[in-house]
């Protein structure tokens, strides 16, 4: 086993914890803001937007990769000015891949930090309005770090979905070498190619990847049970 991990390519690894990274990031500093607007803000159409962000939760994969295959090609509005303004193809690419794993992420991100903002008193913010504090002082200097066991769980969840996307991934990425090849797409090819070592040794470290956040998720919510006690 230790003999197949040494050869082992770990390029697959290495665009996965990139794609999830970015992933991860994007989707931080998107969810934020509109997590903290939507727990905050009552207004008509609200169920709908909050509808359509959950709906990658229930939506089938291969549905969404359809769509977003169909939304991404050269042939779509955005892929075409992609095309030809920058040379960017965003199918069977890094950069569309990106932007699929934020949309198919999305509400991993979103539904923990809007549920966190929506536990926060009323009176808390009503004290800063008392103080003079401005909008994104509530936000980053009161309501974020109230919320930090939120906003922990959901940096660790979207990370590790992301890193364990297969469907969406195969038919926005394909399987391009060093480019949208991930873990998952590799499990996936040796074992169609009946390369069952390959397999085991890959599995195994996402095994090893998704227990290590299995624990990080009990150790969050253990201290923060401790801190709400």
């Amino acid at each position: 086993m230790f003999e197949i991990l040494k050869g082992l390519d770990y390029t697959p690894f290495l665009v996965s914890l990139k794609l999830a990274s970015l992933t991860t990031l994007a989707l931080f500093i998107i969810c934020v803001p509109l997590a903290f607007f939507m727990a905050r803000k009552n207004f008509r159409g609200k169920s709908v937007i909050e509808s359509i962000i959950s709906l990658p939760l229930v939506l089938p994969p291969s549905v969404l990769g359809f769509y977003l295959l169909v939304f991404l090609s050269p042939y779509s509005v955005l892929g075409e000015f992609f095309d030809k303004h920058f040379g960017l193809r965003l199918v069977f690419n890094f950069s569309g891949l990106v932007i699929a794993s934020c949309i198919y992420s999305l509400p991993f991100m979103f539904s923990p930090l809007v549920s966190g903002f929506r536990s926060l008193p009323r009176s808390l913010f009503w004290a800063c309005d008392s103080l003079g504090k401005g909008y994104f002082s509530k936000l980053f200097r009161v309501a974020l770090p109230a919320i930090r066991h939120s906003m922990l769980s959901a940096l660790v969840i979207c990370f590790a979905h992301t890193m364990g996307e297969f469907g969406v991934v195969l038919m926005i990425g394909g399987s391009v070498s060093e480019q949208t090849k991930v873990a998952s797409i590799a499990i996936y090819e040796a074992t169609e190619t009946l390369d069952f070592a390959q397999a085991h040794a890959y599995s195994a470290l996402m095994l090893l990847f998704s227990f290590a956040v299995l624990l990080i998720m009990h150790f969050l919510g253990a201290k923060g049970a401790k801190i709400q006690a």
